[in-house]
């Protein structure tokens, strides 16, 4: 590991673009929003060889850069470890995604997640993905890691669930399964749990994130008007 001044080099910036400026800004702006209450939920950027990540147990909305942990993508070893801080469990879930070519993955809390996957257990079986068409906010997600452009206005978005585990770490291989048999997907659904997103970016994760808990809302609140998700 490296010594102590290098190590806070590396959170170290007055660039608010700065990787753990950013996972500060971010966290602040999602526990206004009801998704991170009570320390759960996480963040984590991917830049060049190093992964900035949130840590566990820390009020999201006071985070400061020198909680943040650092790591090697190549070896993935921590090149910064906060003292009296652990490493968030939803650690190798955000590996996941950045194996698969993402920038920055954001896990949630929302309520809205959580209760879109009990309403797809409760009406279509416990295999079953969300699925909405015929929305506008569609076409903030993008089609497909490797295609062009976003969904479409009349394409069928589909949000891969899976089950929940005791312990987050547990969850990676079901994840990863997910990803496998879902590979345009940029989000999976934990049920009872939350939601994990990810991006090319910053921008755009936060971006599918958003616009994902909108859909979420909005189909919870179809479902009460007895409408459908799909036309």
């Amino acid at each position: 590991m490296a010594d102590s001044r290098s190590d806070d080099e590396l959170i170290t910036s007055e660039d608010p673009q700065h990787p753990a400026n950013l996972i500060c800004e971010l966290c602040r702006k999602f526990y206004t929003l009801g998704w991170v209450t009570g320390t759960g939920g996480g963040t984590s950027i991917r830049k060049d060889d190093h992964i900035f990540l949130a840590p566990s147990g820390v009020q999201k909305e006071m985070m400061q850069p020198r909680n943040i942990f650092v790591m090697s993508y190549a070896t993935r070893s921590y090149l910064r470890k906060p003292p009296a801080l652990k490493p968030s469990q939803c650690t190798p879930l955000f590996l996941a995604a950045f194996s698969r070519g993402a920038g920055c993955c954001i896990h949630t809390h929302s309520q809205w997640a959580v209760l879109v996957t009990l309403l797809v257990e409760r009406e279509h079986g416990k295999d079953a993905c969300f699925e909405i068409n015929n929305i506008e906010q569609i076409k903030a997600i993008p089609k497909g890691k490797g295609k062009e452009g976003n969904l479409g206005y009349y394409d069928t978005l589909r949000i891969p669930i899976i089950e929940n585990t005791a312990q987050e770490e547990d969850l990676t291989a079901s994840l990863e399964a997910a990803m496998i048999r879902h590979p345009d997907s940029y989000a999976v659904l934990v049920r009872r749990h939350g939601i994990y997103v990810w991006g090319d970016n910053v921008h755009k994760a936060k971006t599918q994130a958003e616009s994902l808990d909108y859909l979420f809302e909005l189909a919870i609140n179809m479902k009460k008007l007895g409408l459908s998700w799909k036309a």
